[in-house]
């Protein structure tokens, strides 16, 4: 095993495009065909427009295959009284091919994700955590939320 880190590049998007369709399936437990030609269709154009400004992919390669991979979407918003400059990143997608797993490699991505954006000026990073993640993200620094709001969702 030959494990390098790195920042995903556009010339990474075919094997992004997979993974995210991987982490989909792990964690949902399936993908129909027209849930997968969905993302087919929409994730090229996506990461061709977002990745590397809104969205950065935190990789991890043996050799020259990526096998874990961390996104960070940077977002901004109006200033508040918490974020000053109104920048602020969401974890999302953590995933690590199976036979990766175990090996410290979603620690090493998170940890740099964190200095990223610590460099960055983010003035927080969110994520929601599976129970698989939960023990790598605390041993980070990241702490249960407490929300004096309610979340909720209108699906459209």
């Amino acid at each position: 095993m030959n494990i390098t880190y790195g920042i995903a590049t556009k010339e990474n998007i075919d094997e992004l495009i997979q993974l995210r369709i991987a982490y989909m399936v792990d964690d949902f437990g399936s993908v129909s065909d027209e849930e997968r030609a969905g993302m087919e269709k929409q994730l090229p154009d996506y990461f061709e427009r977002k990745l590397g400004t809104e969205l950065v992919a935190f990789i991890a390669k043996d050799d020259e295959k990526i096998v874990s991979v961390a996104y960070l979407h940077i977002i901004e918003m109006p200033a508040n009284s918490i974020l000053l400059n109104g920048l602020y990143g969401d974890v999302l997608s953590v995933y690590t091919l199976p036979e990766y797993r175990g090996k410290g490699l979603c620690t090493q991505l998170m940890k740099n994700l964190v200095a990223y954006g610590k460099e960055r000026g983010l003035g927080r990073i969110d994520l929601s955590a599976t129970k698989e993640g939960y023990p790598i993200y605390s041993k980070i620094g990241f702490k249960d939320r407490e929300n004096r709001y309610t979340d909720m969702r209108l699906p459209l």
